[in-house]
């Protein structure tokens, strides 16, 4: 096991430097310059303004010097600053966006998980019943609704026909001043709407592959042999199968790290919620290279340390794996 963890974890230092090579040279061949953006509102700006600012920023020096300078600010774990008015650290941006973006989607990726487990399973042992047929529907449903169109049809029957849910923000105005329980029940109002809108397509995906990797693992012989040595089919489905099922949703699961930090620049735009992916869509539009990088940066580490969750969890799932890298 443990020299399985040392070869997956040096793998990832080569992936790590083609990552972020090949995303900065994207990042600075996108139409449009920092400086060109800032200054487009204001014409008076004359050309020496505009060279001071590209000089400031280092925009002035071939792409690979740009480069080789923030990877050696990267490895001093220093994202830089952002190119935006305020010129702030760009980890200072990021550390007041994750609590908020963590929050929403710990809690969406709970839902999606804790819900699409039974639903495949209910789904896979009632093979081709009305419950299933159902089920299947919903599976199409889910795949087939925009995010941004459930998001504001949401917002439109739950907040300004209803009017029971917020639908914008995270706080009521004012609300600084009530007591915690009263601020806390607030927030988890403004919750309500866009953990449904990021859970509901993901809920039905991974109920779908639970059902497909349910059915692959009960059409097998060790199930059928349990099945005849009486025992309970509620031992054989949750005991047997049920291990063996999980590991299609291990592999999920590691993908699904990334967007804890990365967040959903539809949704939280949409709703208007302060997180990262509201941040990304912002550094985006107005070129703050440093700051998009930053955030596909952090990105990048958690999409591989989630694949690397995911080979553990495997190798956990299933001795066989353990045994063929010893």
């Amino acid at each position: 096991m443990a020299r399985f963890l040392l070869k997956r974890i040096l793998m990832l230092i080569p992936l790590m430097i083609g990552i972020t090579l090949i995303t900065f040279t994207v990042i600075h061949l996108a139409p449009g310059e920092p400086v060109e953006m800032q200054m487009a509102m204001n014409p008076k700006v004359g050309k020496e303004a505009r060279e001071r600012l590209t000089k400031f920023y280092g925009l002035d020096k071939p792409l690979h010097e740009q480069y080789l300078s923030w990877v050696g600010k990267l490895v001093r774990l220093d994202l830089g600053r952002s190119f935006s008015s305020d010129n702030r650290p760009v980890v200072d941006k990021i550390k007041e966006r994750l609590p908020v973006t963590i929050s929403l989607n710990v809690i969406a990726l709970l839902l999606e998980f804790g819900l699409a487990i039974p639903i495949g399973i209910l789904a896979a042992t009632r093979r081709d019943t009305w419950l299933d047929k159902g089920i299947t529907v919903f599976v199409f449903v889910g795949f087939a609704v925009p995010t941004f169109w459930l998001a504001l049809l949401l917002m439109y029957f739950f907040g300004v026909r209803l009017n029971w849910l917020p639908i914008s923000g995270l706080h009521t105005l004012g609300s600084d001043s009530w007591s915690s329980l009263r601020y806390l029940a607030d927030m988890g109002k403004h919750l309500i709407m866009p953990v449904m809108v990021a859970s509901f397509g993901s809920l039905a995906g991974l109920s779908r592959y639970m059902r497909s990797a349910m059915l692959n693992v009960i059409s097998q012989d060790y199930i059928t042999t349990a099945r005849a040595k009486g025992l309970p089919e509620r031992v054989v489905i949750y005991k047997h199968a049920l291990r063996n099922a999980l590991l299609p949703l291990i592999t999920l699961l590691g993908f699904s790290i990334p967007g804890l930090i990365g967040g959903s620049v539809i949704f939280e735009t949409i709703f208007a919620i302060p997180g990262m992916g509201q941040l990304f869509y912002q550094g985006a539009m107005s070129r703050d290279y440093p700051v998009v990088m930053g955030i596909l940066v952090i990105g990048a580490c958690l999409t591989l340390i989630g694949n690397l969750i995911a080979d553990i969890g495997y190798a956990l799932a299933d001795p066989r794996i353990r045994h063929g890298e010893g």
